[in-house]
């Protein structure tokens, strides 16, 4: 009988060991022992070589889900007569490696900050190929963007007109930007929103992008590529975008008026599963419903159908990601009649705050062997001071999950590192690559030495000895 504290999209498995298909990468699988491996990696091996927590991206997984949003966008554009540019949406997880791993694919690559526009360049990627977002960007990070040569910097509000066109004077070049729009349309999972106006931080209105593109137009330093839009995240259908290009492309049209748009750039949001009630639609059918729609708002405009640029990021580094923990106590707590087992781990918010903050949902399982046990209703819970520090909200492991036994919870490859903290001077996580039955480090683990260093107060010898040399 189903735990009555259990929500309705969960059911209670036959085989509380089993691997969900599409919500693990596509290199997790069962050893004939039971243990999990990842890429052809042990679980045991990697906890053993690099601790817990631990972030393990599936490099096989990554790649092939960056070429397969090429060529699914690619294939999709090309059949309605354009063309399409797919950029990697660097926040959502950005090292390096990963920066040479979209780059070897064919993507190009969106910052949102300084420091990300910094590792996109230290990763060896021509920046022409990268665009530049952000509603309140430095004067710092425009310089740097502009000055690094970048082939897109997103205008998001009037101000940023000549902000962008000061420094790209004084850097001598004519720089490429977009406008981002407020379409009023706000799309997530299988609904979305259409309103006349959206009330947030992004982007300007349909009303006063004329005046704006036409503040771009009068400036030599400025060149104009076309609009922008996001319209959310974690999107399972097509319908949103459908109409967010409608409404974009009516607004194109007005400006091909007095001037070229070459571009529109429809943003990302295109969703994943984080557990097996999580259906997210395949990218190839994503890019030909946006196609589709596109070809039909652009023939009732009468216009022809600019170049398409998007931006996934979730969808590519998302699923690849996996983070293993370490059972540190397990506990029986009484609701009523039923009872959910609290299962804590030596991790939490500081490295996946997505379920404090949105109640995001997430999978897990047992990595270091397999039970015979019957399911149980289960809480994974993290190690910080919060009583909002909840891993896996809800999850059925097996009853003797206990101390010392890995835990792995899937799909955490977009925002567990890239939102990971200090809180309660936790050091963050490694990550770490596997592939073809080797691991190898792409972000180095924090210590808490390295947290010591950081204060200026702290006054070890080794600081002092740093000092007096």
């Amino acid at each position: 009988m189903p735990n009555p504290l259990a929500p309705d999209w969960l059911q209670e498995p036959e085989d509380a060991n089993a691997l969900a298909p599409g919500v693990w990468s596509r290199h997790a699988v069962r050893l004939p022992g039971g243990e999990l491996a990842i890429g052809g990696v042990p679980a045991s091996r990697l906890a053993a070589e690099h601790g817990t927590p631990l972030y393990v991206v599936d490099e096989a997984d990554v790649r092939a889900r960056a070429a397969a949003a090429k060529a699914a966008f690619d294939e999709a554009m090309r059949a309605i007569g354009t063309s399409a540019r797919v950029y990697y949406a660097g926040k959502a997880f950005l090292c390096t490696e990963v920066v040479r791993w979209v780059d070897e694919a064919g993507l190009g690559i969106d910052v949102a900050s300084e420091g990300e526009l910094a590792v996109a360049l230290a990763g060896g990627i021509d920046a022409g190929r990268i665009g530049v977002h952000g509603n309140n960007k430095s004067p710092r990070t425009i310089e740097r963007a502009v000055e690094a040569g970048v082939g897109a910097i997103v205008i998001d509000s009037a101000i940023e007109v000549e902000r962008v066109a000061a420094a790209a004077t004084r850097a001598r070049r004519t720089q490429p930007v977009r406008l981002r729009i407020n379409s009023g349309v706000h799309a997530s999972t299988h609904e979305y929103l259409a309103t006349a106006h959206e009330d947030q931080k992004f982007g300007v209105t349909a009303a006063d992008a004329p005046g704006i593109v036409a503040a771009i137009r009068s400036l030599p330093a400025l060149e104009f590529l076309g609009l922008h839009s996001h319209i959310g995240s974690q999107i399972f259908e097509t319908e949103g975008f459908a109409e967010a290009a409608r409404r974009l492309l009516a607004l194109h049209a007005l400006l091909l008026e007095t001037g070229p748009v070459p571009q529109l750039n429809l943003g990302g949001g295109f969703g994943i599963a984080y557990t097996s009630a999580d259906d997210p639609m395949p990218i190839a059918e994503i890019a030909r419903g946006m196609a589709e729609a596109l070809a039909v708002a652009a023939a009732d405009l009468g216009i022809g159908v600019p170049a398409i640029a998007v931006e996934p990021g979730r969808s590519i580094v998302g699923p690849g990601g996996t983070t293993l923990y370490t059972v540190g106590t397990v506990k029986p707590v009484a609701v009523g009649d039923a009872v959910r087992k609290y299962v804590s781990v030596d991790g939490g918010m500081s490295d996946n705050i997505r379920p404090a903050l949105y109640h995001a949902a997430y999978s897990a399982r047992i990595a270091s062997r397999v039970s015979a046990d019957r399911p149980a209703l289960a809480r994974v819970a993290g190690m910080h001071c919060e009583s909002g520090d909840i891993v896996v909200r809800d999850e059925y492991l097996p009853m003797d999950v206990g101390p010392g036994d890995l835990l792995a919870v899937p799909a955490t490859g977009a925002y567990g590192w890239a939102m990971a903290s200090n809180y309660n001077w936790v050091p963050r996580p490694p990550v770490v690559a596997v592939r073809d039955g080797e691991s190898r480090l792409i972000v180095r683990g924090e210590t808490i030495e390295d947290l010591l260093d950081r204060d200026p107060g702290n006054p070890v010898p080794e600081r002092a000895e740093r000092a007096e040399g």
